[in-house]
């Protein structure tokens, strides 16, 4: 049993859903997101304010003007990529506080946030059933 409450301890602090990421970005918490996959991504569709950091870039030097004081949430499109998984890691290896973003932008979009972008949607804002 102790083994379990680890696991799923473990899994929430490391992981956010998007109705958590939703609500602590309208608290104004000291929260960023980093989209981690490709700039020609980014800019076809992206969470709104995140920044384009893409996993393959990420590196003493593209990270030095970010606040290590802020968590940092990263994603990518979702379950069937793994820029996110990616991302969380070099950006924990560079000694930020980082969480991974469950189900990416495909999940963000299902729930009915807002994106930006050449394709970005205003959103439908449906309430979280968690």
């Amino acid at each position: 049993m102790k083994e379990q409450i680890r696991f799923y301890e473990a899994k929430l602090n490391f992981e956010i859903d998007s109705w958590d990421l939703f609500e602590s970005m309208n608290r104004g918490d000291s929260i960023k997101v980093i989209d981690a996959r490709s700039t020609l991504a980014f800019d076809t569709e992206h969470i709104p304010n995140a920044i384009s950091l893409p996993h393959r870039d990420m590196s003493d030097e593209s990270t030095n003007d970010l606040d290590k004081s802020y968590l940092y949430v990263v994603y990518c499109d979702g379950i069937g990529c793994n820029a996110s998984t990616k991302g969380a890691l070099n950006m924990s290896r560079l000694g930020f506080d980082v969480k991974e973003l469950l189900g990416g932008l495909d999940w963000w979009k299902r729930d009915g946030y807002k994106t930006e972008g050449e394709n970005g949607s205003a959103g439908i804002g449906i309430e979280c059933g968690c």
